[in-house]
């Protein structure tokens, strides 16, 4: 069967190479696995399905770790038990060893549900990506595109030859045409026909590429232009501030904020003489005021101190009168 193919393979080259001689084959590759890593369906599929290897993993380690308790203690009891009862232990360990197994060849064999999980799981997205391919391969005339991940060995492989990218496009568009409205449908199938264009030229891919990076250095000199123009404008700006606030200063007789940082000395006219001596009288009045305060808040202290002193005189002479009376008495009783 194989000998059948390689001579079908050949043959097909043969023919191909023929009708190539009048123009040159076109080839390309694909990258199955690198393009099936980019499809987030089949990504958010396969860690659903790797959960669920870990936990058929873990169920069968789990068993295993039964297995040689039941071994460890068959073991250990091995002395104290008759010949059947070691028969009939031995017996349900072979048991649970080969169910496991099973278990084991039934998850993760050849056929096993890892396997079909993983065929059911890939299978629309390569159906997609051959159908894909021969859309690429009928629009841009290619005679022979290969599966970079398949069996078929590849020494060496150009990644100007690789296509994986394009069928990506094609797949991204199929998603995304479900979602957009008529306006944007043909916005997108626009711009899918310039990407195509540039699949289809590779001169003209060059040129587009070098002409993106000519409008990239424009806008960064447009942007640094105008960075330029802002600061310059800014400076201007605060430039006519102060010199506004110069003209205000002197019209009204002061000094500018920007001559007191300087440091330079202003000359004193008219009007601030008379604003200091204005602000001199006015703290002379508050000093005054505050020595009147000052002066009432020690005579009201020392009229408190003389009150408190009589108050407390008072009382002595009280407690002294009581206690005279108190004496008088205990002599009168004691005489009588």
């Amino acid at each position: 069967m194989t000998k059948q193919f390689l001579c079908l393979f050949l043959a097909l080259i043969a023919v191909q190479t023929m009708k190539g001689q009048v123009r040159g084959n076109k080839l390309g590759y694909i990258d199955m696995e690198y393009i099936l890593q980019n499809v987030p369906d089949y990504t958010d599929a396969r860690m659903q399905l790797e959960q669920k290897a870990q936990k058929w993993k873990l169920e069968i380690e789990t068993k295993k770790i039964e297995i040689n308790k039941l071994k460890e203690a068959l073991k250990a009891e091995k002395a104290l038990l008759t010949k059947e009862l070691i028969d009939e232990r031995e017996t349900e360990i072979n048991f649970l060893e080969n169910e496991n197994l099973d278990y084991q060849q039934k998850r993760f064999g050849a056929n096993g549900d890892l396997m079909i999980q993983k065929s059911v799981l890939v299978k629309p997205i390569q159906d997609q990506v051959f159908t894909a391919v021969q859309d690429i391969a009928e629009r841009l005339k290619y005679d022979f595109i290969f599966d970079k991940a398949s069996d078929l060995t590849m020494l060496f492989a150009a990644k100007r030859f690789d296509i994986s990218e394009q069928v990506l496009r094609v797949l991204n568009r199929t998603e995304k045409r479900e979602q957009l409205t008529k306006k944007q449908q043909k916005e997108a199938e626009d711009k899918e026909n310039k990407e195509d264009a540039l699949d289809s030229n590779p001169a003209l891919a060059d040129r587009q590429k070098l002409l993106e990076e000519k409008k990239a250095g424009r806008e960064k000199v447009l942007e640094d232009r105008k960075l330029l123009q802002e600061q310059k404008k800014k400076e201007f700006d605060d430039k006519r501030k102060q010199i506004q606030a110069d003209r205000e200063a002197k019209k009204n007789g002061t000094v500018s904020a920007n001559v007191v940082k300087e440091g330079s000395t202003a000359v004193p006219t008219g009007a601030d003489t008379t604003k200091e001596a204005a602000d001199q009288a006015r703290q002379k009045q508050v000093d005054a005021k505050a020595k009147l305060l000052e002066d009432r808040k020690k005579v009201f202290e020392d009229r408190k101190k003389a009150l408190e002193e009589r108050r407390q005189k008072i009382l002595e002479d009280r407690e002294a009168l009581k206690k005279a009376k108190q004496e008088k008495l205990k002599e009168n009783t004691n005489n009588n």
